[in-house]
């Protein structure tokens, strides 16, 4: 899904050698971004280089959780807030918990304007 590709912990690597290919350009676009973003971070609060140092060859995988947990709300609404997608639900009961969940009941977004991509940190292959 969407938040584990920004993090970097997507499983999926592709059917084929197509989509593996589509999938390092898009890793590869990723990790020129967060890079970008690392460097105006540091630029701006020096103190920032020792948090988001990073270990693995550029990755970036902490700032990109950290970006994630920050921007996910906004990510999902621009991806949902297109008015096509009015009358739109989200096919499994996400809105709130155990017997009182619900579907979304429009553009797949819950009543109080929440998103529901709480599955996030559930690891992907038990979703």
């Amino acid at each position: 899904d969407t938040g584990d590709i920004i993090r970097g912990k997507d499983l999926f690597i592709g059917y084929d050698e197509k989509e593996e290919k589509r999938r390092d350009k898009l890793e590869k676009s990723l990790k020129t971004i967060f890079g970008n973003i690392y460097n105006n971070l540091v630029r701006e609060k020096p103190q920032a280089k020792e948090h988001y140092q990073d270990e693995n060859g550029g990755n970036y995988y902490k700032l990109r959780e950290d970006w994630w947990t920050l921007n996910r709300k906004k990510v999902w609404k621009a991806m949902t807030c297109d008015d096509r997608l009015r009358g739109n639900a989200y096919f499994h009961a996400t809105c709130g918990r155990g017997r009182d969940a619900t579907l979304t009941p429009s553009q797949c977004r819950c009543v109080i304007g929440d998103v529901p991509t709480y599955f996030d940190y559930v690891p992907q292959y038990l979703r």
